[in-house]
């Protein structure tokens, strides 16, 4: 079969003396024999699948890259350096048995998800535009038809996002019209007394001329401020959990840029009914 190179775990050496005496014995040279060190799950036993997913597929179902895995991998055991970070032609280039480490690797799902953050951070946005389609619909949600809308909502999110289905959960609240309010959040910061300049803040941009921005959401905001003399945190907080469901969440004004004029206004708008008429 032309086989050159036969690389296996160390568990394999005893095999190797008979593998290649039955070589000899069929009259033929047998190839290079490499053996490595086995992968450790993190309570130093042999990975398993009681340490999690072991195949590609699970991997990728949950968002992880092809390149992030490559790269964790071959830094399993081997190491140039101090690298962490490899193309794969690099890889290639560097690569030599001599560089392989002698004792077990242990596997860290850390390290993997670390590597994957810096592949999505570096990821150009209409690729990961692409790539993040399919875990929308698997979520049984729509997939927005404007890709440039897709990329701006992509933006404010992922340098936060370790994967591109956390990536696709972090965007939900742009994604669904039908968001969730956390109960603890709403409870914390939808009061009585942010009624009030909500409505103010929600008549205010749905006034506003055309779509908005950034720079005039902003204006929008410090007008109510100063109308009702609050300070930014007091109101953003409240327009976030309005807006998002939650407390975490890109700048307020990315947030209303991205999701729009229309959608922004209705869900305060919302918020405000909720105050005054709590279920």
């Amino acid at each position: 079969m032309q086989i050159t190179h036969i690389v296996r775990g160390d568990d394999h050496v005893p095999n190797t003396p008979r593998q290649m005496q039955m070589a000899y014995a069929l009259g033929f040279t047998p190839p290079a024999f490499a053996h490595l060190p086995q992968v450790l799950g993190p309570d130093g036993s042999p990975l398993s699948k009681r340490h999690g997913a072991t195949s590609v597929v699970a991997y990728r179902e949950a968002g992880y890259f092809p390149e992030a895995m490559l790269n964790y991998l071959a830094r399993l055991g081997w190491s140039h350096g101090d690298q962490e970070i490899f193309s794969k032609d690099e890889l290639i280039n560097f690569f030599g048995f001599e560089a392989c480490g002698k004792s077990a690797g242990v596997f860290n799902p850390e390290k993997l998800l670390w590597l994957n953050f810096h592949y999505l951070k570096e990821r150009p946005l209409p690729q990961l535009v692409a790539e993040i389609k399919p875990f929308i619909t698997q979520r049984g949600w729509t997939i927005p038809s404007d890709d440039a809308w897709l990329e701006k909502a992509v933006a404010t999110l992922h340098e936060r996002a370790k994967t591109l289905a956390e990536l696709v959960d972090f965007a939900s609240f742009y994604l669904k019209d039908d968001i969730e309010l956390d109960a603890k959040a709403s409870t914390k910061f939808l009061k009585p007394e942010v009624a009030e300049p909500l409505r103010a803040l929600a008549a205010e941009l749905d006034a506003h001329e055309g779509e908005v921005s950034e720079a005039s959401v902003q204006a929008v905001f410090e007008s109510v401020l100063t109308r009702f003399n609050l300070k930014l945190g007091q109101l953003a907080q409240p327009v976030r959990v309005a807006l998002t469901g939650g407390t975490v969440s890109p700048g307020i004004y990315e947030v209303i840029a991205v999701l729009g004029k229309r959608r922004t206004v209705d869900r305060m708008n919302a918020a405000v009914r909720r105050i005054e008429q709590p279920a």
